[in-house]
C-alpha cells in the first residue's frame, strides 16, 4: 500500500518532495537549524553535516523516495519508504520528530 504524501505532516511531505524534485535548498529548510539526521548509527548533526549526507547519499545520487506506510505515535511519525536512485536501493524506515514546521530528528533503519 502506498501512502499519500498528502496524509503526512508538512515538514516531512517538504523533506520528501524537496528529495524527489532533486532541490537541495527545500530539502535542508524542512530540517530544524539543530536537526539530527541518524542513518543506520552515522549521526549527522545540524545544517552543515546534513547537507553533506545529503550530497553524497541522498539528492546527490538521485533518490527517489515513495512512502510506503504510515505510524503514528505520540509525537513519532514513522513513514515506511522505498528507496531508487543511484545509492541504496530499497525498502526502509524514516522515524520522524517534528519541532513546530520542521524536522528536529529524522532516523534512517529498516
Amino acid at each position: 500500500m502506498v501512502a499519500d504524501l498528502d496524509d503526512l505532516e508538512p515538514p516531512i511531505r517538504a523533506m520528501l518532495d524537496a528529495t524527489n524534485r532533486g532541490d537541495d535548498r527545500a530539502f535542508l529548510d524542512a530540517f530544524a537549524d539543530d536537526a539530527v539526521l541518524v542513518d543506520w548509527g552515522r549521526e549527522f548533526r545540524g545544517h552543515e553535516q546534513i547537507a553533506g549526507w545529503n550530497r553524497n547519499e541522498n539528492i546527490g545520487v538521485q533518490s527517489r523516495i515513495e512512502p510506503t506506510s504510515v505510524e503514528r505515535s505520540g509525537e513519532v511519525v514513522k513513514v515506511g519508504v522505498d528507496v531508487r536512485g543511484n545509492g541504496y536501493n530499497g525498502g526502509g524506515a524514516f522515524t520522524f520528530r517534528l519541532t513546530g514546521d520542521r524536522i528536529a530528528r529524522m532516523e534512517i533503519s529498516g
